[in-house]
This record gives structure tokens, C-alpha cells and sequence, in this order.
């Protein structure tokens, strides 16, 4: 038993030595690389697309509500240049909330240039909501304006029976509309701010669909906005985090629930997107900062973020698709 105990010291002695010698040579390589700058473009925000997307510092800047685009000292990009259509929704029409900018203006224009016309909804930006019909006309589509608060009931049905009787029918639904407002501490989420944020985030998804159901066929489809939010939660968002999972699970019940009818329905959940929504709610000095947490370090513009939708509303790209929970969140943690 010695001479085993003798062999297994000097084994794990052995060991122990190779183990030193490894990590010396790692932290001689380190050195190396901290003195050379060798592991700076780490620290670069990554550029993957066919363009380069601003990084930081962004602009230090807090809108009023809703949030103009107009407003925005640096512009979202939203056109996305590159992408080309190729008639994935030829003929479609579509109904997409919260329109006039940011996400919702990119999905409004991309749908255009893939063949649809679109019913632009959207709350009383009336500035930035002539830009995206303007755009949307561009790509050779039929666009209306419809102002108005998707937390209505009223509204929804208004809406949904204008979309049917200007352009026909009723193909494609986006709900993307939302409110957002951070609070420092629960005692501060006021009942008025809790209501508003329900209301807009879940009730206007529920009254927008059920409203739209009936008049949509076997093929049509139903993409819901989520968020990272829904997912991870947020320290600051209560309500809004709250709502967006529950839109999560309202979309995925959903989906089940229309299969008899031939609709299928998903739903994209971004991380940070360079919209008005956040400069309407963060101070300025936290927007400067925006989206660089994630792994890509710099937040999606809504270009990154609209071909995912025109995927999940084509019955040509995703007809097997239903209940499913898309994160776009500009990567995940190794650690």
C-alpha cells in the first residue's frame, strides 16, 4: 500500500506541475495579448449585417410621449436597402399596429416590398405615420392610415372593417403596439400606470385579434411582438415585462386554439431595438448606453428585426410554424 501511496503522490504531483505549467503559459499569452491589443476587436460591437449599425454612445436624448421618430436625433434604420423582396406575400393584406415607426414602420415596409398592402394602426403620431405610408406606397403597395388607441374594443373592430373594406381582406396580423414607462421602485407603479400598460400591451392584442379572426382564412396568419423582457424579466419594467410574457403565452395558447381554422400564430421576442419607445422612456443619460449589455454590444435597429416577421407571416417560409416564441436578442451569455 506504501509504494501505491508513493506512485500516487508523485502522479498527482506530476499533474499538479502540468497544471502549472499550463497556466503559465495562459497567462503569459494574456500578457502578450493586453500588451499587443490583440483582444480589442472583443470589445467591438459585432456587425454581421449588410450594413454597419450604429454602436455607442448613442445620442442622449428623452422624447415625449408616445415618441416621435421624427424627434429622434439619430434616425432608426428601418429600410433596409438590401433586403429584396421576392413575393412572400404577394397579394397579402395586412393590419399592422404601432406602424408609424420604429419596428412596426420596417414590417409595414418590408410587407410591401414582398407584396402586400398594409393598414397602418397606430396611435396619434399622424407625422411619422405619413412617412411609413408614404414608404409602403413606394415599394408600388396601397397603404391607409388608421389613427386611433388599440386598448378600445371599438377601435379594433374599426379598425380590422376599414382594413376589409379599403383593401379587401385581411391576411396578416401584427400586433406590435405597446406602452412602456420604467418605475425605481414598486411604490411608484401607480394604478394609472399599471392600467395603461395592460391595456395597451394586453387587452389591445386580445381585442385586435379577436376582432381580426373572423375575417381571416385558412393560410392567414398572426404575429405578435414580444420581447427579451418576457423572457428574462426586468428589474425596472414590472408591468411591461408582465405583459410581454403574457403575450408569450396568450400567442402560444392561441395558435393552438386557431388550428381548426388554418391561422397560425408566432411570435418575435427582441432584446434592445433603436425605436422611439425607449427614448420616450428612459432619462437621457441611460440612452446613451443603450443596448450595449448585449453580446453584440450595441442595440438591433428595426431592420434587424422585420425580416424574422415577414418569415413568420409568409405561408411560404413558415406554413408548418405555429406557437413559437422567436428570440432576437443579439446573443446569449457563455458564462
Amino acid at each position: 500500500m506504501s509504494e501505491n501511496t508513493d506512485r500516487f503522490e508523485e502522479q498527482a504531483e506530476r499533474a499538479a506541475e502540468q497544471e502549472r505549467k499550463i497556466q503559465k503559459e495562459i497567462d503569459a499569452a494574456e500578457e502578450r495579448s493586453f500588451g499587443s491589443g490583440e483582444d480589442e476587436d472583443e470589445d467591438k460591437p459585432m456587425q454581421a449585417g449588410a450594413r454597419e449599425y450604429p454602436a455607442g454612445p448613442l445620442p442622449k436624448q428623452h422624447l415625449e410621449k408616445p415618441g416621435l421618430e421624427a424627434d429622434l436625433e439619430l434616425q432608426p434604420m428601418w429600410d433596409a436597402p438590401f433586403y429584396k423582396g421576392s413575393g412572400k406575400l404577394e397579394g397579402k393584406v395586412a393590419l399592422v399596429t404601432g406602424a408609424d415607426s420604429g419596428i412596426g414602420r420596417s414590417v409595414a415596409v418590408l410587407f410591401a416590398r414582398e407584396g402586400a398592402d398594409v393598414a397602418i394602426a397606430y396611435l396619434n403620431e399622424h407625422e411619422d405615420a405619413e412617412v411609413t405610408r408614404q414608404a409602403v406606397e413606394k415599394e408600388g403597395r396601397r397603404a391607409i392610415l388608421i389613427p386611433g388607441d388599440v386598448a378600445e374594443p371599438d377601435y379594433a373592430e374599426a379598425a380590422v372593417k376599414k382594413t376589409v373594406s379599403e383593401l379587401g381582406k385581411l391576411d396578416v396580423l401584427v400586433n406590435n403596439a405597446a406602452f412602456q414607462e420604467h418605475v425605481n421602485d414598486l411604490s411608484e407603479l401607480s394604478l394609472e400606470h399599471f392600467d395603461r400598460t395592460l391595456k395597451t400591451n394586453l387587452y389591445g392584442y386580445f381585442f385586435m385579434a379577436k376582432a381580426a379572426v373572423p375575417h381571416m382564412k385558412p393560410g392567414s396568419s398572426i404575429v405578435m411582438v414580444g420581447s427579451v423582457t418576457g423572457i428574462m424579466g426586468n428589474k425596472d419594467l414590472l408591468d411591461y415585462s408582465m405583459t410581454k410574457g403574457g403575450i408569450h403565452a396568450f400567442a402560444r395558447s392561441l395558435s393552438t386554439h386557431l388550428i381548426p381554422k388554418g391561422i397560425r400564430v408566432n411570435v418575435v421576442a427582441p432584446g434592445p431595438v433603436w425605436t422611439p419607445l425607449n427614448p420616450a422612456d428612459k432619462d437621457a443619460e441611460s440612452i446613451a448606453s443603450f443596448g450595449q449589455s448585449t453580446q453584440m454590444k450595441r442595440p438591433a435597429q428595426p431592420e434587424e428585426i422585420a425580416p424574422a416577421v415577414v418569415f413568420l407571416a409568409s405561408p411560404q417560409t413558415s406554413s408548418y410554424i405555429t406557437g413559437e416564441i422567436l428570440p432576437i436578442l443579439g446573443g446569449y451569455s457563455g458564462g
